[in-house]
């Protein structure tokens, strides 16, 4: 929640106001700025002596070039080639003698939405060279932030942030950037959108698109406009309001239009939907029944009799779907009548439909228990808002474009993205119930001219068998999650269908999308033109950080804070952070500090231009002999040694066991059948030895299983792995 009283003027919220220095002598370095906001700056700095900083050749907005070249009007013109540092600081330091304030004046820039800034790492790299004190700005258009639900605010409507001054050792390009990215996420914490109840935002998203856009079941093609959904899902709700007044619904459902509605039809009855997953095993089921204290489920008849090995409650308890709707189908023509006549507040009153949320639960999920036991990760609709508004800057899609959603409903990337998002956002869904039908979603994203797809780097290989180049054609977009994109997997995929891959990143506990790399902008003109180019995408990392997200990087075992631009232990602070465990205050505790800021758990850093790197997830390091060694880096130089780059599956895992002498020992499980495991390890060992790993990197034992253990998230089952090889060892 918000804590700085923000300053309201025209066309402008500003925030720390405070930070400004009584005195001049410092440089103003903006993350972007137009002349509006240009203007706003200087009534802050009335009776200082200001200076404008600008590159020769910058395209600046017509009207900023006008104010800059007034008469009376001071500038300092740095040269294009950036490599006189000596010269520079030399004119910068004459003015700040003076006490004059120098603007930076950013050139207009090619980006994508809602950049963290649209200067280029190299830029403010050499500017920061002046050595002089900094005070970084960060500008925010509040158009790019808002959903299509809202009210459109004006083009020149902004947030501003203003943090504390930059001095001495600190004026680094590192420190610049983590001031951005707090700044960010206080600018971020003000937006009126947050607030909203995610029932209310549904309703609102279901009435503005629902003759526009639909759903369509890919698994019999059934297609249903949004506000039939509505309709559906206010009758259905009315049935869960009877059946139980526990406050959280359970749903056992694939992805589909049945799982949509019972999602949608929960949250209207004023309830917490609880996707479970029907994939984990019997213990972690029971125990998330019991922990999300669940007396009904929603479900379906051919499910249950599909899904004889999960652990069903009584039938008492199970509410069927396709039993329920067609007794309902008066009441659902009724609403659907009443629902176009009645305004979304009016609606939204008559269903007792809170219009905020805030910090609430709205939703429920569970952790897929990859290293360790399932964690309940209770989603507020603060959250979950946080991180429609935050995806949905991001990727700038339209009202005719359409997703895939085949990810599972339990699964947090199939939650909020393919639920909450294209009915929000205004996108159509094409649901299939499987990720790993990977023919049959070819045809779909064929048939319905599907835009956008999400998927995993296990579920991609599945593409590359069996479906045609021609299928995946309308893709405009690829993007990847839950595990670390192999190089490999994504050249293949490119080269059989043109189309590339762009690796985004999230977790359960930021709800979960935290970054994501996405198409280059198209330049704004000619390498001559004056214009900047912002990079949108880089490989071997997972993109930029969302707006409104901030990063920090510590030690990995003191917490001790570090460069952003050094390895160590990835936090987050921002809206879409969950505020802790269900029940569970001790391991909250040990992934949330005092101020709000969530361990990741997982090892990387951030480089000039704002592209985060995940080295490895530390309970994917062992420390051996007191060196931590990371087991994804291990596996792809195994990957080659092995020659395993075009297998289409996942053949080989690498885990770490307890060893008296060093601490940890590595363990290759691998699913290539051959011969003695003990003279293969021997000679994977020469050849690594050969290539210049570490002896300390290399496994020590070989333990040949009949397949890799893949979580239904596409996620390596790290558990499992473990447990073979303890056995094995």
């Amino acid at each position: 929640m918000p804590t700085d009283k923000p300053v309201s003027l025209k066309n402008l919220t500003l925030l720390g106001k405070e930070n400004l220095p009584a005195n001049g002598g410092y440089l103003i370095l903006p993350s972007r700025l137009s002349y509006p906001q240009l203007r706003h700056l200087e009534s802050l700095l009335e009776g200082h002596d200001i200076v404008y900083l600008l590159e020769q050749g910058a395209a600046l907005p017509p009207e900023m070039k006008a104010h800059v070249e007034k008469e009376g009007a001071h500038a300092l013109v740095i040269p294009p080639d950036l490599t006189d540092a000596h010269a520079y600081r030399k004119a910068l330091a004459g003015e700040l003698e003076k006490g004059a304030i120098i603007i930076y004046l950013p050139a207009e820039a090619a980006t994508a939405h809602a950049p963290l800034t649209t200067v280029p790492g190299a830029r403010l790299e050499f500017l920061l060279k002046a050595a002089c004190p900094v005070l970084p700005v960060f500008v925010q258009p509040r158009i790019d932030l808002t959903l299509s639900i809202e009210s459109q605010p004006d083009e020149s409507d902004a947030f501003m942030a203003i943090g504390p001054l930059i001095s001495g050792d600190d004026i680094t390009l590192a420190a610049y950037q983590q001031a951005l990215f707090l700044l960010t996420e206080k600018a971020f914490n003000h937006l009126p959108a947050l607030e909203m109840h995610l029932a209310y935002a549904l309703l609102k998203g279901l009435k503005l698109h629902g003759t526009s856009n639909q759903v369509v079941d890919g698994k019999d093609d059934n297609c249903r406009s949004y506000d039939k959904v509505l309709a559906a899902s206010i009758a259905l709700s009315k049935v869960i309001k009877a059946e139980t007044n526990k406050k959280r619904v359970g749903i056992i459902l694939p992805p589909g239009l049945g799982g949509l509605i019972a999602n949608v039809a929960v949250l209207l009855a004023g309830k917490i939907p609880v996707n479970l997953n029907f994939t984990a095993g019997r213990t972690s089921v029971e125990y998330a029944i019991k922990a999300a204290d669940l007396d009904r489920f929603i479900t379906a008849d051919i499910f249950v009799r599909k899904m004889q090995s999960f652990p069903w409650p009584p039938m008492k308890q199970l509410m069927l779907i396709e039993r329920i709707l067609p007794k309902i189908k008066v009441q659902i023509v009724l609403w659907l009548a009443l629902s176009k006549v009645l305004p979304a507040s009016v609606l939204a009153t008559v269903l007792g439909v809170p219009k905020k949320g805030g910090s609430e639960e709205a939703i429920l999920l569970f952790t897929s228990g990859s290293s360790g036991n399932p964690k309940g990760v209770a989603l507020t609709h603060r959250n979950v808002m946080a991180n429609v508004i935050q995806f949905s800057s991001r990727l700038g899609m339209k009202s005719n474009d359409s997703i895939l959603g085949s990810l599972p409903l339990f699964h947090s990337f199939g939650c909020t993205v393919t639920l909450w998002y294209p009915i929000i956002s205004g996108l159509n869904l094409v649901t299939y119930p499987s990720p790993l039908e990977t023919k049959k979603l070819g045809e779909l994203i064929e048939k319905y001219r599907v835009t956008l797809m999400i998927a995993t780097p296990t579920f991609l290989r599945g593409y590359l068998r069996g479906v045609n180049r021609e299928s995946l054609a309308s893709l405009k977009m690829v993007v990847t999650g839950a595990e670390k994109l192999p190089p490999t997997v994504s050249s293949a995929f490119e080269q059989r269908f043109d189309k590339k891959v762009f690796e985004g990143y999230g977790l359960t506990e930021t709800s979960p999308v935290s970054n994501v790399n996405l198409p280059d902008p198209v330049p704004l003109g000619n390498e001559t033109s004056g214009h900047v180019w912002i990079p949108n995408h880089r490989p071997g990392s997972v993109g930029h950080v969302i707006p409104g997200l901030a990063v920090r990087i510590t030690h990995p075992e003191t917490n001790e804070p570090q460069s952003l631009h050094s390895s160590g232990m990835i936090w987050f602070k921002g809206a879409n952070v969950f505020d802790g465990y269900l029940q569970d205050p001790k391991r909250t505790a040990e992934v949330i500090d005092a101020d709000g800021w969530f361990r990741t758990g997982d090892i990387g850093r951030v480089d000039m231009d704002g592209f985060l790197y995940i080295e490895g997830r530390l309970s994917r390091f062992s420390k051996i002999g007191g060196e931590m060694v990371p087991h994804e880096t291990v596996e792809e130089a195994l990957i080659k040694a092995m020659g395993l780059e075009n297998e289409s599956s996942r053949k080989i895992a690498v885990v770490g066991i307890p060893d008296v002498e060093r601490g940890e020992a590595l363990i290759l499980l691998t699913a290539i059948p051959g011969g003695p495991e003990h003279q293969e390890i021997l000679d994977l060992r020469y050849r690594l030895l050969e290539k210049g790993m570490p002896p300390l990197w290399i496994p020590k034992k070989m333990i040949r299983v009949a397949d890799i253990p893949i979580l239904s998230s596409g996620k390596l089952d790290v558990q499992s792995c473990e447990k073979i090889a303890k056995g094995g060892a």
